[in-house]
């Protein structure tokens, strides 16, 4: 059994009267998603220590657990060790902390005690010695005993830090925090305006993932810009992919209608938002949804694509737009096969990437090598792909 255990004690250094725990962090709050965290590693049981319940923790609480987990919030080590099965494995985040999934699954794997660590020389200040020229870097496996034995000391004990003294002192496996992670938005502090800057990377890696310069340069910047203000507002994931929908829809009916600039431009404004709406909702822990919401994304410039080259047929008198489109998507469609779960190469190209070289093209009335441009720029993909899956192991 996997539980989790975070502290909301500590105020921030420059919003006076505020928990660290409750300040803003990529269009949530910093302790709901150091819970989304814990329940992407598969902790079952959530204890929150506390010093105080604010308005802001309780609301952030309550949306905890409707993620479907336990949420019990303590104020003492003897509480919380009431709350811990015995023979739980307790994954504990540092208040103020942010990282990766990556991170929380390297130390939720196997069982004893285990220190996230880093060389104390590239720490900034705020972060507990360890030992041997480390220290913690903000991340603890610990055995349920230590919350035990905790309880049994005076109660003036500071949680945190004498639970990472216990773990010392039981031989903790320290473990290296990994180069890429600092990059990826992993710190620990208590800074309002700090926090909001690692939010902007962490929801940056969340939304680029492994997708390609579209996603990085057009749906990134929209999604840091308003997913932030999307979820304070309770605006769904649903919500947001019906507008893109709808975009997409008239997209598709103009591009009918013989108007490809307008058509198209706003294939790509619907697919945008769908992407942001799939962002949402992987924030919000519905992984299925997000996955509908990609394929959407991949489905609706395929078919703005194919809309386009029927049209053009049907002016023309000439089969040619309609063969290149469909060879567009189904190059497409094999190069995304190609591209797996890798990450993608800068210029690689994804669905709607290819529909930026067929507007250019339609921009100047010229279809044909809007689609022929397409399509070269989708075998160059899928070419690439081949080649790397060729040249592995």
């Amino acid at each position: 059994m996997l539980a989790g255990l975070l502290i909301a004690m500590h105020d921030a250094d420059d919003r006076p009267a505020m928990l660290t725990a409750t300040l803003p962090f990529g269009g949530m709050t910093l302790i709901e998603y150091q819970a989304r965290l814990l329940v992407a590693a598969g902790a079952s049981q959530i204890v929150i220590v506390v010093a105080r319940l604010t308005p802001e923790l309780l609301g952030a609480i309550n949306r905890i657990g409707r993620r479907g987990i336990a949420v019990d919030t303590v104020r003492t080590a003897a509480e919380a060790a009431e709350k811990l099965h015995p023979l739980a494995r307790v994954l504990m985040l540092a208040d103020g902390l942010t990282t990766t999934e990556e991170t929380i699954a390297a130390l939720a794997q196997g069982g004893g005690d285990a220190l996230l660590v880093m060389p104390q020389d590239a720490a900034q200040t705020g972060y507990e010695r360890v030992g041997g020229g480390m220290v913690w870097a903000g991340v603890a496996r610990l055995e349920a005993r230590r919350v035990a034995e905790l309880a049994a000391l005076p109660r003036d004990y500071d949680l945190q830090s004498t639970l990472i003294r216990l773990a010392e002192q039981a031989q903790a496996v320290h473990m290296l925090l990994p180069a890429g992670a600092i990059r990826g938005g992993h710190a620990l502090g208590h800074s309002g305006q700090a926090l909001e800057a690692r939010g902007r990377r962490v929801l940056t890696a969340m939304v680029s993932g492994r997708s390609g310069w579209f996603e990085r340069f057009v749906v990134t910047p929209i999604a840091r810009a308003t997913i932030p203000m999307l979820v304070p507002r309770g605006v769904s994931a649903p919500a947001v992919a019906a507008g893109g929908a709808v975009v997409g829809l008239i997209a598709l009916v103009l591009t009918y209608l013989s108007h490809p600039i307008a058509g198209l431009l706003l294939a790509m404004a619907g697919t945008v938002g769908l992407l942001v709406a799939s962002a949402l909702a992987d924030l919000r822990d519905d992984p299925g949804m997000a996955r509908g919401l990609k394929v959407g994304a991949s489905v609706l410039p395929a078919l703005a694509v194919l809309t386009y080259g029927h049209d053009e047929t049907v002016l023309a008198r000439d089969g040619v737009p309609l063969v290149l489109a469909i060879g567009l998507i189904l190059v497409a469609a094999l190069g995304e096969r190609a591209v797996g779960p890798a990450p993608r190469k800068g210029w690689w190209g994804s669905a709607p990437a290819y529909l930026v070289p067929v507007w250019l093209g339609a921009l100047v009335d010229a279809p044909l090598v809007a689609l022929i441009a397409g399509c070269v720029y989708a075998v160059a993909t899928a070419f690439a792909a081949i080649e790397r899956l060729r040249r592995e192991p």
